[in-house]
C-alpha cells in the first residue's frame, strides 16, 4: 500500500514538472517572438521615417530652391577665345531662358558644347543667383583641306576642312556664325593636298604620318627664319618619303621627313645667298642632305607678291561677350 502511495505520489510530481516545463517553453517562444517583431520593426520604421524626411527634404528643395524663381537664368556669360559668334554658344549650349540656375545640369552643357569640333574644352560655372558663366577654348586651326564633291546640279563643289597642329579635323562654319569672315581666315591657311577624303572626319584626328609630318612642317615654318619672307600656300603629302611645299612667290621646295628645323635653316642660307644676286629659288630639294640641287629663277619673273603674309601667333585670342 505504501509503493502505490508513492508511485502516485511521483506521478502527480511529474505531470506538474511537465506542465511546469511546458509554461515555460510557451513563455520564451512568445518572448522570442515579440523579439522578432521589434527586430523587424525597428529597421522598418527607420525606413519609414528616412523616406518621409528625404520626401519632406526634396519638396522643401523644389518649393523653395529647384522651381523658385529667384533662381532662374537671366544671364548666359559666354567667352570664347577664337572665333565663333557668342549668339551661336549660347544655343549650342542647349539652355532655356528661364531655366533654373540650380537644377541645371552643368556636364550636359559642357558635353553639348565639347561636341562641335571647332571646340577645344568648355568650363561651364554656376554664379548665383542668376548667371551661368561659360569659358570656351576653340581650337587653333593651322591649316585647311579643299575636298571636292558632287552638288546637286551635277556640279563640282569644294568643302573646306581645317587642321589644328595635333591633326583634329574641324567641321567648316557657317561663314554667318563666325566674328572673323570664314574666306579670311581659310585664305591664311595653307592647304595640304594628298589627303584621302576619308580620312575627315570632324572631331576626329588624323593619325596619317604624312599629315602628322605636314602640320609639324607648317608649325615649324612659322617659328623659322623663312616666316615672313616667304608664304608658304601649300604641302602635298601625295608623295612617299618628301613632303613638297608650294609658296606664294612660286618656288617648290622639297623636304625630307627629318630634322625640319635643320632643313628650314639650310632653306634661308640658300635664300640669303640668291637674294644677294637677285635671284629666287624656283624650285629646291632639301631631301637630298649633300649638294642639295636647286634651280634659281630671276628675282624679276618671280610672282609679283604685294605683301608677304604676316606672321600670326599660334593661337590668335580675342574675347567676345
Amino acid at each position: 500500500m505504501w509503493f502505490k502511495r508513492e508511485q502516485k505520489k511521483n506521478r502527480r510530481l511529474h505531470r506538474h514538472h511537465v506542465l511546469d516545463v511546458k509554461v515555460r517553453s510557451d513563455r520564451v517562444q512568445a518572448l522570442r517572438m515579440r523579439l522578432m517583431l521589434l527586430a523587424l520593426m525597428v529597421p522598418a520604421v527607420t525606413v519609414l521615417a528616412l523616406y518621409l524626411v528625404w520626401r519632406i527634404g526634396e519638396a522643401t528643395l523644389n518649393v523653395f530652391v529647384y522651381e523658385n524663381p529667384d533662381f532662374a537664368i537671366q544671364q548666359i556669360d559666354v567667352q570664347t577665345d577664337g572665333v565663333i559668334a557668342p549668339e551661336q554658344l549660347r544655343r549650342w549650349t542647349g539652355v532655356k531662358p528661364g531655366a533654373n540656375l540650380i537644377a541645371l545640369d552643368l556636364a550636359s552643357v559642357k558635353r553639348n558644347l565639347e561636341l562641335v569640333s571647332l571646340i577645344d574644352s568648355v568650363s561651364v560655372e554656376r554664379v548665383l543667383p542668376r548667371t551661368l558663366k561659360i569659358r570656351v577654348t576653340e581650337r587653333d586651326p593651322i591649316a585647311q583641306v579643299n575636298v571636292p564633291c558632287a552638288d546637286g546640279a551635277n556640279g563640282i563643289v569644294v568643302s573646306v576642312f581645317q587642321l589644328d597642329a595635333d591633326g583634329m579635323v574641324m567641321q567648316p562654319l557657317d561663314p554667318r556664325l563666325c566674328t572673323v569672315p570664314l574666306l579670311q581666315m581659310n585664305s591664311q591657311l595653307p592647304v595640304i593636298a594628298g589627303v584621302n577624303a576619308f580620312q575627315l572626319q570632324p572631331g576626329r584626328r588624323v593619325e596619317l604620318p604624312q599629315v602628322q609630318l605636314a602640320l609639324q612642317l607648317i608649325v615649324a615654318f612659322d617659328r623659322s627664319p623663312m616666316a615672313g619672307l616667304v608664304d608658304l600656300r601649300r604641302v602635298d603629302v601625295s608623295a612617299p618619303g618628301v613632303l613638297v611645299a608650294t609658296t606664294g612667290q612660286g618656288g617648290v621646295i622639297t623636304f625630307g621627313l627629318d630634322n625640319l628645323d635643320k632643313q628650314l635653316r639650310h632653306w634661308r642660307l640658300t635664300y640669303d645667298w640668291g637674294k644677294n644676286r637677285h635671284l629666287e629659288i624656283a624650285s629646291f630639294d632639301l631631301s637630298v642632305t649633300d649638294n642639295s640641287p636647286v634651280r634659281w629663277m630671276l628675282a624679276s619673273l618671280a610672282p609679283e607678291i604685294v605683301t608677304p603674309k604676316a606672321l600670326k601667333p599660334l593661337k590668335n585670342r580675342r574675347k567676345n561677350v
